[in-house]
């Protein structure tokens, strides 16, 4: 809260219903060696509330946004326009401070939303059947290793060396703790070819991504018919669901499980988060499913109305019979998903997919003329990488003292050698031809 409203009788009266004589009476377990003696020391003492607003502000101004200039950062979050009806939406009260909608009767408006949202998810990614979201994509591809280790009752992963680094490595701490064997096949620009290689009796799934981190779109037709022969499962990840528009989804490439980022569509970048994550399988495969799940039905007057089917987590039902121990689901922005969605129909998803991959298209042909410069994505959305004759980090650093911020150093999200000279850039609807001639003209200067 901005303020604190008690007055001083207020908390007279608090103490007195406690029976405590002053707040001092609180601390009265923390040892006295622990207590401190005087205020800390590099902590400015107390300030009225305007003179606290104008030091936050200054330090606010510190921070750079994402529409202050050219801006290239794409590797899971990415800069997409958010109609101004979308947060209209949001921000009404009976969103807004909504909860569970355990009441069905009271609750129609939030069930209904949950409903459409997973009509668009499922359409989306060509699944039967999609949940009512989860944290984000990370989170959701780490559920569903452990939900398909529990559907083919086996206990080990395979991770694609084209699968984002922060997905694994999300993937990776939940199937541990869960006992799960993590087989992580080497980093590369297209890993998906490769994870036939690691397939025996003894996996559950394959974990593909398509576009991967480096950019690369990628039929995982192949890896799903590899992954049926022996009994496992394909789950195909993404993390820049506007791709949905344009290559082909999920289900028609015969994956299982559909996990990915929804943050794209009506959620901004908002320094890291909130955002929303997007989960879908097949329809025999649904109890095993996190989350929850809202149905549609019709009430004793046969009127049309939505109910919340399925929650199989440890909240609902006993720990044993529990999927997940998933506490809610990210609902707002989930609302700003299906908002946005709406406003742009079928048509509106193709034409802004297309409006992605065309600005990719002319960084990429702009970025190539520059002299070192060697694209390593092969095919591309809207996100590619490419190879700099000089260490990236500093490349990188010297493009933002000429006010463009060029993407992400593919040394940060892999660590080793053979990648400190590895760019990766995202072009979306917001990239400008300025903003592109800026970024190659910055590069000319920075590797000349």
């Amino acid at each position: 809260m901005r303020y604190l409203p008690l007055t001083p009788d207020d908390r007279a009266a608090m103490l007195a219903a406690t029976g405590a004589a002053s707040i001092d009476d609180f601390y009265t377990d923390v040892p006295v060696a622990a207590r401190l003696k005087q205020p800390v020391a590099d902590l400015p003492n107390h300030q009225g509330e305007l003179a606290v607003e104008r030091h936050m502000s200054k330090l606010a101004r510190k921070n750079r946004t994402a529409s202050e200039g050219p801006f290239f950062v794409g590797c899971g979050a990415y800069k997409h326009h958010v109609p101004a009806s979308v947060d209209h939406i949001i921000q009404r009260s009976e969103f807004l401070t909504s909860y569970t909608p355990y009441q069905p009767e009271i609750a129609q408006g939030t069930l209904q939303t949950l409903f459409e949202f997973q009509s668009q998810v499922a359409a989306l990614t060509a699944m039967d059947v999609a949940n009512a979201s989860m944290y984000d994509g990370s989170t959701a591809c780490a559920e569903a290793a452990v939900m398909a280790c529990r559907v083919t009752r086996r206990n080990t992963v395979v991770l694609s060396g084209g699968l984002h680094p922060h997905y694994a490595e999300t993937t990776r701490t939940l199937c541990e703790a869960a006992g799960i064997k993590v087989i992580q096949q080497p980093a590369a620009v297209d890993g998906e070819l490769r994870v036939a290689d690691a397939l025996d009796d003894t996996v559950a799934c394959v974990i593909a991504q398509s576009p991967n981190v480096f950019g690369t779109v990628t039929d995982l037709t192949p890896a799903a018919d590899a992954a049926h022969a022996k009994g496992a499962l394909l789950v195909s990840v993404f993390t820049e669901v506007v791709s949905l528009g344009l290559v082909k989804p999920p289900g028609e490439m015969g994956a299982d499980i559909a996990v990915g980022e929804g943050q794209s569509i009506g959620v901004p970048m908002g320094f890291g988060g909130p955002y929303v994550g997007l989960f879908a399988c097949r329809s025999k495969f649904v109890r095993q499913m996190p989350g929850r799940l809202c149905g549609e039905t019709v009430d004793a007057d046969g009127r049309r109305g939505f109910v919340l089917t399925l929650s199989t987590r440890e909240q609902h039902i006993r720990r044993d019979k529990a999927t997940s121990n998933i506490c809610t689901n990210s609902g707002l922005c989930a609302l700003a998903f299906t908002a946005h969605m709406t406003l742009l129909g079928d048509k509106g998803l193709t034409r802004l997919a297309k409006l992605n991959h065309e600005a990719a298209c002319d960084l990429a042909d702009a970025l190539e003329k520059v002299k070192g410069v060697k694209l390593v994505t092969p095919r591309y959305f809207n996100e590619f990488a490419f190879r700099t004759p000089k260490p990236a980090d500093d490349v990188l650093a010297a493009l933002d003292e000429r006010g463009v911020v060029g993407g992400v150093r593919a040394s940060r999200l892999f660590p080793i050698g053979k990648y400190d000279d590895i760019i990766i850039a995202a072009a979306t609807e917001c990239t400008t031809p300025a903003d592109i001639d800026a970024y190659a003209a910055a590069l000319w200067e920075v590797l000349k």
